[in-house]
């Protein structure tokens, strides 16, 4: 019976689902109409390319623009910008059927990065990202556009502070919204920040739609070679790591995302911004002087001549600090360190 029905009417009851079911109107709708406001992602005039990929989370980003171009109480503009960067031609038709099927007017372009990258070894889907960003950025800004509209959610979110953590050795979290270095006068934005991803799943199987998961030649070559397109996704081990901590701790999800909204700076050994690194022993005490805890000593050392210092000579120097002394608490800091390690061998 479904198949009958005409697609604008299909798009209509898509619609419907968003603004009138209560589980979907809430933590869909209003959960993205929430992270616009907190964090004054839309403003009068604004031109937002909302970047669709073909997946459940930017298709449901464009219809719930599409609800809030209803209701605006001022005026902005939409454009649904699809990049093809080489998709084969099933999955570019998938697009373009469940647009048409869901009323998403598209504005497609191509461009040639999944030649560019499908023999990368190193890190492929980080470089695919950045250049599809890029293009993204250019096209948009061609356009007319002053803004991008991403689909990541809140699950991303999180995914992302624990992988910078386990395995980029930082504290970094994904923002809801960032100025383009290298394009003027544009900005990202990530309306659906607060979206979990099993609310997409459920509006996704309660409508029966069917979206690509990723279409990119790297990632079929695996599902083909390995049976599962995520076999070496550092992504899908941190999904897994948080559903098992979730077993014993039912906040566990909420704790990592509220975790990047309420740093406390005077308990950080270190941190950056814009550019440039500060260190707490900086300011510690109102002077220079090192600290004798050789752990301590090690890691402001370290950070200085990572940043600041070209050499060991340089840093003793300006602090007026006795670099043998120094070298004597590093070294037994060593020597003990390996006692303890033999220990246990």
């Amino acid at each position: 019976m479904e198949e009958h029905i005409r697609p604008n009417a299909r798009a209509r009851a898509i619609e419907i689902s968003l603004t009138r079911r209560r589980r979907f109107k809430e933590k869909l709708f209003h959960r993205f109409t929430k992270a616009i406001t907190d964090f004054e992602m839309v403003q009068p005039y604004d031109k937002i390319a909302v970047c669709i990929s073909g997946g459940k989370d930017s298709m449901l980003m464009a219809k719930l623009f599409q609800e809030l171009k209803r209701h605006n109480k001022f005026p902005f503009e939409l454009v649904f910008l699809v990049m093809d960067p080489g998709y084969n031609p099933e999955n570019r038709r998938q697009i373009e059927s469940n647009a048409a099927l869901m009323d998403v007017p598209l504005t497609i372009f191509e461009s040639d990065i999944f030649d560019s990258v499908v023999n990368v070894e190193k890190s492929p889907c980080y470089l695919c990202a950045r250049m599809r960003r890029g293009h993204l950025y250019k096209k948009a800004q061609e356009l007319g556009c002053n803004k991008i509209a991403l689909g990541h959610h809140y699950d991303d979110v999180i995914e992302t502070n624990l992988m910078s953590m386990l395995w980029g050795g930082q504290i970094q979290t994904m923002m809801p919204k960032l100025h383009s270095t290298n394009f003027a006068g544009m900005e990202l934005i990530r309306p659906l920040y607060y979206v979990r991803e099993e609310d997409i799943i459920a509006w996704r199987d309660e409508n029966k739609l069917q979206f690509l998961r990723c279409a990119c030649r790297f990632t079929e070559r695996l599902e083909q070679e390995a049976g599962d397109r995520e076999s070496a996704s550092k992504r899908k081990e941190t999904k897994q790591l948080i559903a098992m901590l979730k077993k014993t701790n039912p906040s566990v999800e909420a704790n990592i995302f509220n975790s990047m909204h309420n740093v406390a700076l005077d308990a950080v050994i270190a941190y950056k911004t814009k550019g440039v690194k500060h260190h707490f022993l900086d300011s510690y005490g109102g002077d220079k002087m090192l600290p004798n805890d050789p752990m301590i000593l090690l890691s402001y050392i370290n950070t200085k001549l990572r940043d600041d210092y070209p050499s060991l000579d340089a840093l003793c120097d300006d602090l007026q600090a006795d670099k043998a002394e120094i070298e004597q608490k590093l070294g037994a800091m060593e020597y003990t360190y390996n006692a303890e390690l033999n220990r246990f061998v």
